[in-house]
């Protein structure tokens, strides 16, 4: 298996803090982004994402966030190894500090 590219939840911050353009994608399942999401992800759910994989383009890097950071990673090789650019948000909802909405 390839290593997984990893961000932070600070750096993640600091990107929106400067209006990168970045492609989010929160896995989690409903009644746990009703708590709040990252402003600008998308909410696919983890079960989801083998049948959304139109949405996804391979010439973007797409950023996965969780609740822990466990099942975004896993989301994250299955990706990989489809051939997209993909980063997986280490700490999850529990590490964000920054807004939510």
């Amino acid at each position: 298996m390839s290593q997984i590219d990893l961000i932070t939840t600070e750096e993640l911050k600091q990107k929106l803090q400067n209006n990168e353009n970045l492609e989010l994608v929160d896995v989690r399942e409903d009644e746990e982004v009703e708590f709040g999401m990252i402003p600008g992800a998308k909410h696919i759910k983890m079960g989801e994402i083998p049948a959304n994989l139109d949405y996804f383009d391979k010439e973007k890097e797409y950023i996965f966030i969780c609740r822990s950071g466990k099942r975004s990673e896993n989301v994250c090789y299955y990706l990989n190894e489809q051939g997209y650019k993909v980063r997986n948000m280490v700490g999850g909802m529990l590490e964000w500090t920054g807004e939510t909405k």
